[in-house]
């Protein structure tokens, strides 16, 4: 029996593999096709400009998203 067979899993329609390095492009090109980045411009066009101000130095070294992604998150709790 393996492992797999004894956890209580829901059954979706969602492949179990990824494939980023062949999907990732498609998305690009889909996103590219329907103007995404224009269309979220023009949707925040209205709204003042955010600036997220920090800086170094990072105790874990270079910035990296990790970095980012904490200080914006807790930028947008403190700010709503």
């Amino acid at each position: 029996m393996e492992y797999k067979d004894t956890l209580n899993l829901p059954l979706t329609d969602f492949p179990m593999k990824a494939n980023l390095n062949q999907r990732e492009p498609e998305m690009l090109a889909k996103w590219e096709a329907d103007g995404l980045y224009r269309q979220l411009e023009e949707a925040g066009s209205s709204k003042p400009a955010y600036i997220l101000h920090d800086g170094p130095p990072y105790a874990n070294g270079h910035i990296h998203i990790g970095h980012a992604l904490n200080k914006i998150l807790k930028d947008l709790i403190l700010k709503s």
